[in-house]
């Protein structure tokens, strides 16, 4: 099988990414807002969540699959991914929570900010390294 800790991980953040995406459209639905965010903070609260993860996932992701790609070792395809998937996890709890800072948030960020710059770093060793 190609990439298959990647598979693994787009499948499951996929996944939380479509329940963002239904979060947003139920918080809608609540604050009967078809566009924009109105003046709903909870409202507010899923677009942020569901923005940030469409702003940052992708590109985390594309790091992952070239690791992978590049002969990687899953111990640290699968720490990153972890740390990826738990941090994208924790902050969409987080972010709920009005009161800042708060523990879901701060760790979630933090574990994201982990899994890309352990991600970069192995990118740009194997990259470096190469012939």
């Amino acid at each position: 099988m190609l990439l298959p800790v990647t598979l693994t991980y787009a499948g499951l953040l996929g996944l939380l990414f479509l329940l963002l995406s239904i979060w947003v459209v139920k918080r809608r639905a609540q604050f009967k807002v078809a566009i924009g965010e109105g003046d709903a903070p909870p409202l507010r609260a899923a677009i942020r969540a569901h923005g940030n993860f469409a702003e940052y996932v992708p590109l985390t992701l594309l790091l992952l699959a070239l690791c992978e790609l590049a002969g990687t070792a899953p111990l640290w395809l699968h720490l990153a991914g972890g740390m990826l998937l738990l941090g994208r996890m924790l902050h969409a709890i987080g972010i709920q929570i009005p009161k800042a800072p708060n523990m879901p948030r701060l760790f979630g960020t933090l574990l994201f900010w982990l899994s890309l710059t352990l991600l970069s770093v192995l990118a740009l060793v194997t990259g470096l390294s190469a012939p």
